[in-house]
């Protein structure tokens, strides 16, 4: 039996909140259109039975809401200002 902490996990495909704080508004709408659009593509793919990894379905849900709390808490930063 394999111990948990033995297993090899291959490098994550997430963007981290710290990697969005230097971000402009204008590049995380950006950013949050192209995964947005990534993430219609995958669920074709999941439609079509095409999609080789499922979970990527649910990273990238996880990444948009990332890059969605940062637009709004810049954009309520320059309301309150």
């Amino acid at each position: 039996m394999v111990e948990p902490q033995a297993r090899c996990y291959k490098k994550r495909n997430f963007m981290k909140f710290s990697e969005m704080k230097d971000m402009t508004l204008v590049e995380l709408a950006a950013k949050s259109r192209d995964l947005r659009h990534e993430m219609f593509n995958l669920r074709l793919q999941q439609a079509s039975a095409q999609l080789e990894k499922p979970a990527q379905l649910r990273l990238l849900r996880k990444d948009i809401a990332r890059l969605e709390t940062r637009i709004s808490e810049l954009r309520n930063k320059a309301k309150a200002a």
